[in-house]
C-alpha cells in the first residue's frame, strides 16, 4: 500500500498544480517525506520552516497581533501561515501544520498533542485543530501529525 506521501505525489504529478509547506512542530518532516520521492521536482516549490514566532510574523505575514491574542498553536495563526506560504513559495496549494509536539509546552487549554492544520489552494480553505494523545512521544505526535497533513491534502484535491 502506498504512503500518505506517495499518494499525494501521484497526484500532484498527474496535475498542474504546485505545492507547498508551512511547518512549525514537525520542523521539516512533511518536506522530508515527501523529497524522499523520485521525480516530485515536476509539482514541490518547498517547505518553510518558521518554529519561531519571528519567522511565521516575517516571512510568512503572520499577524503579530494574531500571535499574541491566540498563540502560535491557534487555527487562526496556522490559517496565515499556510496562505503565506502559497504566496511565498507560489504554489497553488500549501498546507501549515503548528502545534505542541511535547513532551514540554503544554498547557491546560493546549495540552500536547494539539495541533493545527490548514490547508489552502483554489478557491479552497480549511483548517481544523486535532488533539493527538498526549501519552504519545514527540517523534510519534510529528509522524502522526505529517499523515494528517498530507490526508487532509488529499481529501482537499479530492473534493
Amino acid at each position: 500500500m502506498a504512503t500518505l506521501a506517495e499518494q499525494v505525489s501521484v497526484r500532484f504529478k498527474d496535475s498542474p498544480w504546485q505545492l507547498g509547506f508551512a511547518e512549525s512542530c514537525t520542523g521539516g518532516l512533511i518536506s522530508s517525506q515527501l523529497t524522499a520521492l523520485s521525480g516530485v521536482s515536476s509539482f514541490y516549490r518547498g517547505t518553510v520552516v518558521s518554529y519561531h514566532g519571528d519567522v511565521k510574523r516575517d516571512v510568512l505575514k503572520v499577524s503579530a497581533s494574531d500571535i499574541k491574542e491566540h498563540g502560535q498553536v491557534s487555527e487562526p495563526v496556522a490559517l496565515q501561515m499556510a496562505r503565506g506560504a502559497q504566496q511565498v513559495l507560489a504554489a497553488d496549494w500549501a498546507v501549515s501544520v503548528t502545534g505542541v509536539a511535547g513532551p514540554t509546552g503544554g498547557t491546560e487549554i493546549k495540552p500536547v498533542g494539539t495541533v493545527c492544520f490548514a490547508v489552502v489552494g483554489p478557491e479552497f480553505e480549511r483548517v481544523l485543530t486535532h488533539h493527538f494523545d498526549k501519552d504519545l512521544t514527540r517523534e510519534q505526535i510529528q509522524l502522526q501529525t505529517a499523515n494528517k497533513a498530507f490526508e487532509l491534502l488529499l481529501q482537499a484535491v479530492n473534493e
